[in-house]
């Protein structure tokens, strides 16, 4: 089997704090981790922990991996605003790309790394890992049967218990580093809607504003804020003592990005879709509602999928459909998604997910963000060149 080298770019929250690393060094199957990269040298000496770590070298500087001639592919795991310039700079040092979600933090960023991976004949692929889980592979099988008809309008509500600890603490609560939580947060489930849903956003529109974690702000505690924020390496999610919401401590202070969110949207297709995101519910799902002309179904919580086909003139509970999903991080998705790359840029094999669809993602959050912190009016995403979707599209399954 060919030997397959590559490199990481980031390794904090992703590659250490949810274990994905792990699936990137892989002997029995030709695939060797050559470099790791991380700002933080005390996150790469976490690294070395790793009982395949000893023939991986590490570096504070990611140039080091994309001049390093046994390196094929690139992980990219940074905060989203580095992004956009280290897949450009990977690209052209004829690397191919798995790029974390979102793509960019702009629709005109996500373009410029499309066009420069046609330019230079590299293949990107982002990573949105829960086109791999089953619970929306799921849905997705039901969908594609036809038993509920032709897709009309799609709903989907995301709770987030951990938003204070996840996404208000640090470099996530700030608008020049994110965009918005739109696309950082959202991304995945607007992606799930648009693939699911059979289409992509052309119109959008959304409201929302920093309604909660920005009362919870003491400017007294600023220098304790920089003291703690300066002990951070990887930042823990699940911390249920947190609460309530107003009770929480350690807040970027200089947080700008919103807590609640509304959009509604227009696929090309005809299909209208809505999406909510609270960042200080007091639990964590996402609940996905599709609505088609012969039924519907929803998801409850990550393993059961109400299936409803028959008019009843008051509540049902429907049909009820268990999903159990396999071993692995995200629900077994993290490594499966790592396959697909691997298989994508070694063998030549087709993918679930083309950059395109990652971008259209983006633009529809993007767009949204520019609604609501706007007129709150309706916006058109910006359209791609019919040839640059197909040079990519090619690529799908």
């Amino acid at each position: 089997m060919k030997q397959f080298g590559v490199g990481v770019v980031g390794l904090g929250l992703r590659g250490l704090g949810t274990g994905m690393v792990d699936y990137m060094h892989n002997p029995d199957e030709g695939l060797f981790l050559v470099g790791v990269s991380d700002i933080k040298p005390e996150i790469l000496a976490m690294f070395k922990n790793k009982p395949f770590a000893g023939d991986t070298f590490t570096s504070t500087q990611y140039q080091d991996l994309l001049d390093c001639p046994e390196i094929s592919a690139i992980f990219i795991m940074t905060p989203d605003f580095l992004h956009e310039e280290q897949a450009v700079a990977a690209l052209e040092a004829g690397k191919h790309v798995f790029l974390e979600k979102p793509m960019a933090i702009t629709t005109q960023g996500c373009d410029r790394i499309l066009e420069t991976a046609r330019r230079v004949d590299k293949k990107v692929y982002v990573g949105h890992n829960m086109r791999h889980m089953e619970l929306i592979l799921a849905m997705k099988s039901i969908i594609d049967s036809g038993s509920i008809g032709r897709i009309v309008t799609i709903w989907c509500r995301h709770f987030v218990s951990y938003g204070g600890d996840a996404y208000f603490k640090d470099w996530h609560a700030q608008r020049k580093y994110v965009n918005g939580l739109l696309l950082q947060k959202a991304a995945h489930d607007i992606d799930v809607m648009h693939w699911l849903g059979g289409g992509y956003t052309r119109f959008v529109h959304a409201m929302g504003g920093l309604t909660t974690y920005g009362r919870a702000l003491d400017p007294s505690k600023r220098e304790d804020y920089l003291k703690a924020e300066s002990r951070v390496t990887i930042r823990q999610f699940s911390v249920p003592e947190n609460w309530p919401p107003l009770g929480q401590e350690n807040l970027n202070p200089d947080m700008d990005v919103e807590d609640v969110s509304l959009v509604n949207m227009v696929f090309d297709n005809g299909v209208f879709a809505s999406y909510q995101q609270c960042h200080f519910t007091p639990d964590a799902w996402r609940n996905y509602t599709f609505i088609g002309t012969e039924g519907r179904i929803e998801n409850i919580g990550s393993s059961q999928i109400r299936i409803l086909k028959n008019r009843v003139d008051g509540y049902s509970e429907g049909e009820i459909l268990r999903v159990l999903p396999p071993a692995g991080g995200h629900g077994g998705a993290d490594p499966r998604i790592v396959e697909e790359f691997i298989g994508y840029v070694r063998d030549g094999k087709k993918i679930t997910v083309s950059p395109i669809a990652a971008r259209q993602a983006v633009a529809t959050g993007d767009l949204a963000t520019q609604s609501l912190r706007g007129d709150m009016g309706c916006r058109e995403v910006p359209q791609l060149p019919a040839d640059l979707i197909d040079y990519f599209e090619k690529d799908l399954v």
